[in-house]
């Protein structure tokens, strides 16, 4: 059996677009997440030349919005007819690499041959909720407000996924120039890819560019960045990604209907998983999911032509060069999210569209992406192209 067949692979990606990535309170910060979401949908129908009607559903990711079914409301408000189904997917950073996965089992399950999927973030307009005045956790928070929700049993901090961050670090011993050295080739890759992703980028109103990457970043910079939590720590504001506003979506389907209407197939799903592990060391999740993928698939990172980490933090890459330092020229080859940013629910998507664009310049082979989630979550999923 070739290693480009496996369970999702009747499932296809024709391709994706994504908005600009724009920092929080920057220039997308007035926009709805539904909105961004809708302008990305509508432009890819457009691109395709799909009508609405033909698609099965909207799968979408979205972490820190209003709550409801926003997925809903971004379909309607896209223009999707009212019969079209959307589901909103919280699995936090992970969400919209969840909502590949679902939709790849869908189409390859027979339930459905084109999906939109992907996910749409605002984390500029994240809403402060309060705890009911009988809930036990008002008393463990200022004012019984929050904005960040509980991941974990026994932790209602706002900055678990921070301090999961540094208790990694701890526990391997990692050092700043280590990380440094990763925030700075993050910049310097995406730096470079601009034009490379110019054509998968929507503009939203003047908001062309993404607004974090800046390829001029030193070291001397760097260094005068102080601790998050005081000294002797390491995490701070260039080893921990920023989160932004922004928004990405695929258009997955089967073979028979990408052959239907003369559609591109970009890659196939080859296979996805979830996994958990440790909520309190997070950033694990991302490499841990991917090993356990990999090794379902019988492959080693060798045997990959592209390989996509949600860098939220830069420990992600160090655990990653220490273990497979031969294949780090195979590795987030556009830059990461350490430059581009991190809009949650939308995050997968964008990793997705970064990795069909590796591969193409890898000359296609297999590829792998993974994203670790709060609570100790990972998903991955493996391409083919």
């Amino acid at each position: 059996m070739s290693p480009a067949d496996g369970p999702l692979s009747r499932a296809c990606i024709a391709g994706g677009l994504r908005t600009p990535i724009a920092h929080r309170g920057g220039a997308l910060s007035r926009i709805l997440p539904e909105d961004l979401g809708a302008l990305v949908i509508r432009a890819l129908l457009k691109r395709y030349k799909i009508a609405g009607r033909e698609v099965c559903g909207v799968l979408a990711g979205n972490a820190v919005g209003t709550g409801g079914n926003l997925a809903r409301l971004m379909a309607l408000k896209a223009g999707l007819p009212e019969e079209v189904p959307a589901v909103t997917i919280d699995v936090q950073c992970a969400s919209a690499a969840a909502a590949l996965s679902i939709a790849a089992a869908k189409i390859a399950s027979g339930q459905g041959d084109c999906y939109l999927v992907g996910g749409m973030e605002s984390a500029s307009l994240q809403p402060l909720r309060i705890y009911a005045e009988h809930d036990p956790r008002r008393a463990l928070v200022p004012n019984g407000a929050y904005r960040t929700a509980q991941f974990a049993p026994g932790d209602v901090s706002g900055d678990a996924m921070l301090r999961g961050a540094e208790r990694v670090m701890e526990a391997e011993q990692v050092s700043r120039a280590e990380l440094d050295t990763f925030v700075l080739r993050s910049h310097r890759l995406a730096g470079k890819a601009r034009r490379l992703l110019a054509d998968a980028i929507v503009p939203v109103g003047d908001c062309r560019q993404d607004s974090g990457v800046r390829p001029q970043i030193t070291q001397r910079l760097l260094d005068r960045l102080p601790p998050h939590f005081g000294p002797g720590t390491l995490l701070n504001a260039g080893n921990a990604c920023a989160v932004h506003d922004g928004a990405a979506f695929l258009l997955m389907a089967s073979d028979a209907f990408l052959q239907r209407h003369g559609l591109p197939l970009e890659a196939r799903v080859v296979d996805a998983c979830a996994l958990g592990g440790n909520p309190a060391e997070s950033p694990r999740g991302a490499m841990r999911t991917a090993d356990f993928l990999l090794k379902r698939r019988g492959l080693c990172y060798e045997d990959l032509s592209a390989i996509e980490f949600n860098e939220a933090f830069a420990v992600i890459d160090v655990l990653f060069d220490r273990a497979h330092h031969s294949c780090l020229d195979r590795y987030n080859r556009l830059g990461g999210a350490l430059a581009y940013g991190h809009p949650y629910g939308a995050t997968g998507a964008i990793l997705a569209i970064h990795l069909l664009r590796s591969l193409q310049t890898a000359g296609g082979g297999l590829g792998i992406l993974s994203i670790a989630g709060a609570g100790g979550m990972g998903e991955a999923v493996l391409l083919h192209m």
